[in-house]
């Protein structure tokens, strides 16, 4: 679906209806202030203290057994999906990546921390899969950029 919306039949793709546009303006601000907030939180909160191996996710992945390989690579993910949610054509690929992040997150948060945060990586579920489902158009332009150009003959 384009980024524009069409409520009435005198609508055009190219021109919205009033009565919905300004809506649909605020709606693209809130979900672009929510991927910019989840990118600040997952790059500096999140993969920061991972990347610069801060005593406290040190001791997390040593508990959980995956050591400083382990902690690196989620960091490195966590970063990589913080930056591509900025980027338009990566932002529903990003959401979608970092969702099944927090699949494994909530599953380790359960069997090895005794749940006690479990509840985070589900909270942060739910705005990366509206993100992931209202961004979605732009996996179709993805999927051209990544095709090989066919040679004419």
């Amino acid at each position: 679906m384009s980024e524009t919306t069409v409520s009435s039949a005198s609508a055009t793709p190219l021109r919205p209806a009033a009565s919905g546009s300004a809506r649909g303006r605020r709606a693209r601000v809130a979900l672009r202030a929510a991927q910019v907030l989840l990118a600040l939180f997952y790059g500096i909160a999140s993969a920061l203290p991972k990347l610069i191996a801060h005593p406290s996710a040190v001791e997390s992945f040593d508990r959980i057994g995956w050591g400083s390989a382990g902690m690196y690579t989620i960091g490195a993910l966590e970063l990589a999906g913080a930056v591509a949610l900025l980027i338009p054509v990566l932002q529903s690929v990003a959401a979608t990546a970092l969702s099944a992040l927090m699949v494994g997150a909530f599953i380790v948060q359960l069997t090895v921390f005794d749940g006690q945060y479990a509840a985070t990586p589900l909270i942060l579920i739910v705005p990366l899969a509206l993100i992931a489902w209202v961004r979605r158009g732009h996996n179709a332009e993805l999927l051209r950029l990544l095709r090989p150009a066919r040679r004419r003959a």
